[in-house]
């Protein structure tokens, strides 16, 4: 009996010991998948010129789709007057790569056709933490943003952040062309679900 018992004891730690804890990436996009198909209304939060189009609408997110590898989140910017059209026009788009997570803005027109600027994001230099993770420009926005007289989108870090309370969207750019945006959602009272993004 007691040898019965030091055997299954050492099955158990030798187990324990080679199950490694969730990374910082994977307990993050875990947190993310935990609200599929749900909705969350937002607000922006910089106040730079270039985002005076955007100042004082309404804001919804919506977790849409989740897969094991895919997670597809509409960012929907309202009219400020309660009969115009919402912009349906983004799709934030975190995917796992082989070395860590993945960026992707998909950016359509109303009839659902791709924006001439768009899948450009970039993928994950370090593990991050299990509430935020960084996401540098990568060499094919690099080309792109170059190819769309763009060049001041070269230097882009776009940060997401997620926690129990809150979700964040983040952009900022370095040196000479300095930039900041960054709206965050209320997780802790969902909306009702928008109609779906463009082309979606």
């Amino acid at each position: 009996m007691i040898r019965a018992l030091t055997a299954s004891l050492a099955l158990a730690l030798t187990a324990c010991a080679t199950t490694p804890p969730p990374s910082p990436q994977d307990t993050f996009f875990a947190s993310l998948t935990a609200h599929c198909g749900q909705a969350f209304a937002g607000r922006m939060i910089s106040n730079e010129a270039a985002d005076a189009d955007m100042t004082g609408k309404p804001m919804v997110m919506h977790v849409a789709s989740c897969s094991a590898s895919e997670i597809r989140i509409p960012f929907h910017v309202g009219p400020t007057n309660s009969g115009g059209e919402w912009d349906r026009s983004r799709t934030w788009v975190i995917t796992r790569t082989d070395t860590g997570l993945r960026l992707k803005h998909d950016h359509r027109h109303a009839d659902g056709s791709s924006d001439a600027v768009t899948m450009y994001g970039g993928d994950t230099a370090t593990p991050g933490t299990a509430t935020t993770q960084n996401f540098p420009v990568d060499a094919e926005s690099i080309t792109l943003f170059r190819a769309q007289n763009l060049p001041r989108s070269v230097t882009n870090v776009w940060t997401v952040e997620a926690d129990s309370d809150s979700f964040a969207y983040q952009l900022r750019r370095t040196a000479e062309n300095a930039r900041y945006f960054r709206v965050e959602f209320d997780l802790t009272s969902p909306v009702a679900a928008p109609p779906p993004a463009w082309g979606n």
